[in-house]
């Protein structure tokens, strides 16, 4: 993209009441593939059309396929897994309450993970720019057993044998005409004072691709809008440093812009994507608020090494609220671009 000041998103979008009451249809036998498909294609067809109407530059096809929170969906691409009960079914959400899996063999995925047949459904669908999203190898580790007397005797183990699946995933990615490719990898900083090498698995994710710009996405956790760890990249920095991608991707409106300073040092050798919409908060920005936030992200980085998005996926925000902060996006983005060029 050759715009300056370009505007984006994370990954998911926000499911419509439709979507939540076919899938339990869906879950109960009430539909077969054929209207599982339509229904999934429709919900695809909506997220792209949201982000068309507000003015996104760089779109993505929702994430609407991938059903149940973040990973959810990738496991059942997978051989050698078994799904385990929740550790907890009632009282407030939160992480317990998730998918997991007791690993019965070294995982596959024989047929991959499915993102290109994402991507060929989407590229049809819109003119804009299309990005493909798929997590990273410790992420995706984190809801498998592990340890003593278990196929893999810790998580860092069971992320190398997700490395080589990833890897497959992405070239075919790029076989298939994809041009930005981002790897989603909360975890690093989630678990910031985990003993495990984060940019060695993610690197070694994307050895030998290229032709493509790529990303890596890293926040703080989103599960029903709520973080998950301490919010620093401080103690992160050098590992994230470390990604060898174009560009990364930070939350900062959540945090109330805090360690702006920090993005001088990143601007320096990557571009960065900046979170200026709070997609946990239901506190609607106006134009104004976006474009104030831009501005103190302008005071460090360059122009033309700045995307704005919002901090993280609306898969956990209302649609009427996911449309109106998209809408704030483009149009604080282009307030700043009016006074930075005269054009919009």
């Amino acid at each position: 993209m050759n715009k300056l000041l370009p505007t984006s998103v994370v990954g998911s979008y926000a499911w419509p009441s439709w979507l939540h009451t076919g899938l339990a249809a869906a879950n109960r036998g009430e539909y077969g593939p054929v209207d599982i498909d339509e229904m999934l294609n429709d919900a695809v067809d909506m997220a792209i059309r949201d982000q068309d109407d507000a003015g996104i530059d760089l779109i993505s096809d929702g994430e609407m396929r991938r059903a149940g929170f973040f990973t959810a969906a990738f496991y059942g691409h997978l051989s050698g897994l078994e799904a385990l009960e929740p550790r907890r079914r009632v009282g407030a959400a939160g992480h317990d309450q998730q998918h997991r899996f007791k690993v019965v063999e070294r995982i596959q995925a024989p047929h991959g993970f499915g993102v290109v047949d994402e991507f060929l459904y989407a590229r049809q669908r819109t003119i804009t720019p299309l990005k493909c999203l798929i997590p990273g190898p410790f992420t995706l580790a984190g809801r498998l057993t592990y340890g003593d007397g278990e196929v893999y005797a810790s998580r860092e183990e069971a992320a190398w044998d997700f490395v080589p699946l990833i890897n497959a995933e992405i070239k075919a990615l790029v076989a298939a005409g994809a041009t930005f490719i981002q790897l989603d990898e909360p975890s690093s900083a989630i678990h910031p004072d985990a003993d495990a090498p984060f940019s060695d698995l993610f690197n070694a994710a994307l050895a030998d691709v290229g032709g493509v710009t790529l990303a890596a996405h890293l926040c703080f956790g989103n599960y029903v809008g709520r973080p998950l760890s301490k919010r620093t990249y401080g103690p992160i920095f050098e590992q994230m440093m470390a990604f060898k991608v174009d560009q990364l991707l930070l939350e900062y409106a959540n945090r109330e812009m805090a360690e702006v300073s920090l993005l001088a040092e990143v601007a320096q050798e990557k571009e960065v994507a900046v979170g200026v919409v709070d997609v946990k908060s239901y506190y609607i920005e106006t134009a104004a608020d976006v474009a104030e936030r831009i501005r103190q992200v302008l005071a460090v980085v360059p122009a033309e090494k700045l995307t704005l998005i919002p901090d993280c996926g609306f898969s956990e925000t209302a649609r009427w609220a996911s449309r109106a902060k998209l809408h704030a996006l483009a149009d604080g983005a282009a307030l700043v671009r009016q006074e930075l060029t005269g054009a919009v």
